[in-house]
């Protein structure tokens, strides 16, 4: 990796790429950094890969299937591959980061 990773130069990276709310930072084997900022509503579908979120900032809810939570800045959630999540009603400081991960389907649980 040739740059730092900071919220920083995340943030504006967004700013470089025209109005996007979200970026690639970093892509190694199946790993793929991203920093995500919408604006307002999220509009995500769900992926085909794992996908970790770690809330830089703001706070608002969560929904990941049919469950609302509430997260702030600083947590951790975690999506499986192909389930249906969003962010709803967030701060306008709201961002994070996104790790996918693994293969296409996602990976098997371990009991």
């Amino acid at each position: 990796m040739k740059e730092r990773l900071t919220v920083e130069n995340a943030l504006a990276k967004l700013g470089q790429a025209g109005g996007s709310e979200f970026a690639t930072l970093f892509m190694h084997g199946s790993l793929q950094v991203e920093v995500y900022k919408p604006n307002r509503i999220d509009r995500q579908h769900p992926h085909s890969r794992d996908e970790i979120y770690v809330v830089i900032s703001g706070s608002g809810y969560f929904l990941q299937g049919t469950e609302r939570q509430e997260f702030g800045s600083g947590e951790v959630l975690f999506v499986p591959a192909g389930v249906v999540h969003r962010f709803e009603d967030f701060t306008d400081d709201f961002a994070t980061w996104v790790f996918f991960y693994g293969p296409g389907g996602g990976e098997k649980a371990v009991a």
